[in-house]
């Protein structure tokens, strides 16, 4: 049973938050009232996640992240952030953090996130040791148009990533969910071209084991049921790369758009994912017809923006 640390000093969050939580799911769920008090607690208890506020007295969450990094790199993060606070959300998620959800936004994020933190972040047994010692693999995969690869998939690239020592876990963490957020952009808005109220409906029945409604009615569409997302998987000591592409329409770019235009039409287009792709991979690229996403995070020491 997962337990929960919950570090907020407003005692209406914290009880907002156990309520959210505890809608679905039985798990244990601890409190701490600041930053200070939450890496006691972390201490103590040693959560299986921390989900914490941004602005907080004594150690801020953005303090919390990087203490939690440093002394204990297992446990994930998740930042609260309130309206206006994105840059600091960055900066959080530069510093550790795994993920993020707006206040505006728990009710419908919360829980989904929890639960994808958790699905990547599961001990995964010690591999052989001659792995380590590989210095490049590589991967290709052609996918039908099937929610049930995805976790898979993102499973397959942390089970990688650990058996060949690659990055720390924040790193690990980093990549899967990049490559989560990707796959679900090529499945649902890019295959499927689903409406953003969709693909909510749809990411959260994914994460509960069912498959929308809307989902189901493309799937049967032979305009959409024959399209394929194709993937591509480069580990080496040095970086990690990742391309993502699907058969959809992509989204208009032209030749006088910059990348930075490019990259924000994309983001707009995906939603909330993609901003956690910018902020968790060193670099991300687009193709022309906006269908395709090359995302790298160089290993080593900090060198993302």
């Amino acid at each position: 049973m997962p337990i929960v640390l919950v570090v907020d000093d407003s005692p209406v969050d914290r009880k907002l938050i156990e309520g959210l939580l505890k809608s679905k799911l039985d798990w244990i769920i601890e409190f701490a009232e600041d930053g200070a008090e939450g890496l006691e607690m972390i201490d103590a208890i040693y959560p299986d996640i921390v989900i914490t506020d941004l602005q907080m007295p004594q150690l801020n969450g953005l303090q919390l992240c990087a203490e939690v990094k440093a002394e204990y790199p297992h446990v994930p993060v998740v930042l609260i952030t309130g309206k206006g606070s994105e840059d600091l959300a960055a900066d959080a998620l530069a510093a550790g953090a795994v993920s993020y959800v707006c206040k505006d936004d728990m009710s419908s994020s919360l829980l989904e996130t929890v639960e994808q933190v958790l699905s990547v972040s599961k001990h995964i047994p010690p591999q052989e040791l001659l792995m380590k010692y590989n210095t490049n693999s590589r991967f290709q995969f052609t996918l039908d148009n099937n929610q049930e690869l995805i976790l898979p998939l993102v499973d397959f690239l942390t089970l990688n990533m650990e058996k060949l020592e690659l990055g720390d876990k924040t790193d690990q963490r980093h990549c899967a969910i990049a490559l989560e957020e990707a796959l679900i952009n090529a499945l649902f808005h890019g295959n499927l071209e689903l409406d953003r109220s969709t693909i909510k409906a749809a990411r959260r029945a994914m994460h509960e084991g069912s498959i929308d409604e809307g989902v189901s009615e493309r799937l049967n569409d032979p305009q959409y049921k024959s399209r394929r997302i194709r993937v591509g998987i480069e580990l080496t000591r040095r970086e990690v790369k990742l391309i993502v592409r699907d058969d959809g329409p992509g989204f208009a770019t032209s030749e006088t758009m910059s990348h930075a235009e490019a990259t924000s039409q994309f983001v707009t287009a995906s939603g909330r994912g993609l901003t956690l792709v910018k902020n968790f991979m060193t670099d991300i690229h687009f193709n022309e017809q906006g269908n395709e996403i090359r995302m790298s995070l160089q290993l080593g020491p900090p060198t993302r923006s």
